[in-house]
């Protein structure tokens, strides 16, 4: 995945968890937030929701992306089949964050590079990936899976599906009705 979202914000993301814990509809407003000031980026801080212990969700804000060792980058995208490998070991940087920090980040949508695809840039002039901005059709907001750790989180990547392979070869891990209970 890209280094960018759009997510709700956090009084959206409330009133999400309000409406699903009251046994409301859950209503967003019809708008599409497609401006690069309300994006996160690693770095950044998102709502996210965590399991509360009593079959319920909280929500928290958190800071995209785990810091390597040597603190110069941050991981912000966590592969599945590489944390569920250290999940199985018990070793290694996901291990935890695996096993007892699953998270759901809500978002309208996410920026995936293209793997061939490239265009000027308008600010450098230097060739660079072309970036598509995905949505899932019908609906205003969906999860992708995520693992939390210490006030971080980072997305869960997988194989991408039909449509996202003619673009990438990684995509989030997007959660259908029903899949956010089971992850």
């Amino acid at each position: 995945m890209c280094k960018r979202f759009t997510p709700l914000s956090h009084d959206e993301a409330q009133d999400i968890l309000d409406a699903f814990t009251e046994g409301k509809p859950i209503l967003l407003p019809d708008k599409d937030i497609n401006d690069i000031k309300h994006d996160v980026f690693p770095g950044k801080t998102s709502p996210v929701f965590l399991p509360d212990g009593k079959g319920g969700l909280i929500l928290v804000e958190a800071t995209w992306g785990f810091p390597t060792a040597d603190g110069k980058k941050l991981i912000f995208n966590t592969r599945l089949d590489t944390a569920l490998r250290h999940l199985a070991s018990g070793e290694g940087m996901w291990s935890k964050a695996i096993e007892q920090g699953r998270c759901l980040v809500l978002s309208r949508a996410f920026y995936e590079n293209h793997k061939t695809d490239k265009r000027y840039s308008d600010k450098s002039g230097k060739l660079i990936k072309q970036q598509y901005r995905v949505s899932l059709n019908g609906t205003k907001a969906f999860f992708m899976a995520g693992v939390f750790q210490d006030g971080r989180f980072s997305i869960v990547t997988t194989t991408p599906n039909n449509t996202m392979a003619l673009i990438h070869d990684r995509m989030p891990l997007v959660l259908g009705p029903g899949e956010t209970s089971i992850w």
